[in-house]
């Protein structure tokens, strides 16, 4: 595995540069080195070892002992084969020997009222997202252990393209939500490659958030992305066209420039949920 130090310098280019980098314990070298994995060997991680990782992603931080998090593996070949058939437009996740779904789950929640004779009187938009919230710091955990082991992953956010579709298939009852899915598995190759990042400068602010120049951050970084990570396509070019300069700012603003999971808060709502 490469050193921290290398791994810091393709991640955010000559930016970073701690005393000690070149000698930092190995989860945390881990961590800065990781990539999203798309290309996988076949065959399954053992049922032991993916309980060792649900029992490492529950451990992690939950807001005040709530635990409002499920995980769902999807091990029944019919399921999985549905879940691919609502979220797997793209050839990689078809090729996913390991699923699971991260569920937000305020429903257990709801449940202790009923079980102590207590009203549940917060019932406005932070219970959705102490839910969200939960689920998400789970993810990242089961990731962070996944990838401690040897296994590649990358998180499947399309679950919420059909969030509907999705609950209904795994049978989430009201008040339990996919938040995000996540392939997993042993990786067919080396070690994926390291995204860069934007500089820790313009995300990581000192007592007050500060923004000084975000146009020029942005530019800069473009063009160090493109020459070091240029794109393979440009998105929806039948809609926006073809550009000579593609870059990280116009694929994002590309991507948001275009409908996406309008359907979604309607369904949060008909889990029962109050937004307010």
């Amino acid at each position: 595995m490469i050193t921290a130090s290398e791994s810091l310098r393709l991640r955010y280019e000559d930016e970073v540069n701690p005393d000690g980098s070149g000698d930092v314990p190995d989860m945390l070298a881990v961590m800065l080195a990781r990539g999203s994995c798309r290309s996988y060997r076949d065959g399954s991680v053992e049922p032991g070892l993916c309980s060792l990782l649900c029992a490492a992603a529950l451990a992690s931080p939950t807001k005040s002992d709530l635990q409002q998090r499920d995980i769902v593996i999807l091990q029944d070949p019919a399921v999985k084969a549905g879940f691919v058939e609502l979220v797997g437009a793209e050839a990689w996740v078809r090729g996913a020997p390991n699923v699971a779904v991260f569920c937000g789950n305020n429903r257990r929640q709801r449940q202790l009222h009923s079980l102590r004779g207590h009203d549940f009187v917060n019932d406005h938009l932070d219970a959705f997202f102490n839910a969200t919230v939960d689920a998400a710091i789970a993810l990242s955990a089961f990731v962070t252990a996944a990838e401690a082991v040897g296994l590649g992953c990358c998180a499947i956010s399309a679950v919420r393209n059909e969030a509907a579709a999705v609950s209904d298939l795994l049978a989430l009852p009201d008040h339990v939500f996919p938040v995000a899915g996540l392939a997993f598995g042993y990786p067919a190759a080396d070690a994926p490659a390291i995204s860069m990042r934007l500089p820790l400068s313009a995300t990581v602010h000192q007592d007050r958030y500060t923004e000084t120049d975000a146009e020029a951050v942005i530019k800069d970084y473009d063009l160090r992305r493109q020459a070091q990570q240029p794109y393979g396509h440009q998105r929806a070019p039948d809609v926006f066209g073809m550009v000579e300069t593609y870059c990280w700012s116009e694929d994002k603003s590309r991507q948001y420039a275009l409908p996406e999971r309008r359907s979604f808060g309607a369904f949060i709502r008909s889990k029962g949920f109050n937004l307010t």
